[in-house]
């Protein structure tokens, strides 16, 4: 049976809740300084996240909601767009520089525990590089940075999530297969691109998310859980784990491929 040797993990949402709190007001921040009379709420925030990328989320939001919108001057749409998303992630960027946005529960001891226990990490988002950087440098130090094989992030392959391309873009960075792989994600966008790669995927959901699809993820939680502050299960068996551990990890990829298996028979 193939070994567990390799996690890929995706950022915003999965390692840290950084959208309503992050994201969304850097968007507000660079509205404002800019002059326009935009303001993402909590709920319209909400309907934009079905669009993946920050860039795609502003064409998005001019598209469907301001379909009468033209930048002042006459500006192209596309430096339009890409200046105002580059004050975005200038404000997002010093949110976290001042420790603002931290991590999930219970992400930093799976990734410590998952470096111990030997295996192989990659990061798989449609984010931009600086903002994964600065995530980890701001809440696991510099030397995290090393622990990834792979950072795969933002405008590397021309397809976002839910295409598959991220991922598979890690994977043969890495020289690893499906197989021996399990990703972590809590959105269903993010499971469509996971699950195209081939990847069995965990679910940590977040307040956005808790309503989506997640029918093909391995097993769907609220949280990766630490002591005194346990997982709850939305779908899928834990058996008797508490907290999203290495050896859960090893027990429900081999669980995954037994059953692969049987529907390959059947």
């Amino acid at each position: 049976m193939t070994k567990l040797n390799a996690l890929l993990f995706d950022v915003d949402g999965t390692l840290a809740d950084t959208e309503a709190d992050g994201h969304r007001i850097a968007f507000n921040k660079a509205f404002a300084e800019a002059d326009i009379d935009w303001n993402w709420n909590v709920e319209l925030y909400g309907k934009l996240l079905a669009v993946t990328g920050g860039k795609e989320r502003i064409k998005f939001y001019m598209e469907d909601f301001l379909s009468d919108f033209s930048p002042k001057n006459g500006e192209d749409i596309q430096q339009f767009v890409a200046a105002l998303h580059k004050r975005k992630t200038f404000f997002y960027l010093e949110m976290l520089q001042q420790g603002e946005i931290p991590l999930r529960s219970g992400v930093k001891r799976l990734l410590n525990e998952a470096r111990a226990e030997g295996l192989r990490l990659g990061i798989a988002t449609t984010t931009t590089p600086e903002n994964v950087t600065y995530l980890l440098t701001a809440t696991l130090g510099e030397e995290s940075l090393e622990w990834f094989e792979v950072i795969a992030a933002g405008d590397i392959v021309p397809a976002k999530k839910p295409a598959a391309d991220i991922y598979q873009y890690a994977m043969d960075k890495m020289g690893i297969s499906a197989d021996e792989t399990l990703a972590f994600e809590d959105s269903e966008n993010g499971i469509l691109s996971s699950n195209g790669a081939s990847l069995r995927t965990i679910i940590t959901t977040n307040s956005y998310t808790m309503n989506h699809d997640f029918s093909d993820a391995l097993i769907v939680l609220d949280q990766m859980g630490e002591d005194g502050q346990p997982f709850n299960v939305l779908a899928g068996d834990a058996g008797t784990h508490q907290q999203l551990t290495v050896a859960m990890l090893q027990e429900l990829h081999a669980r995954s491929l037994i059953s692969g298996k049987k529907e390959a028979l059947e």
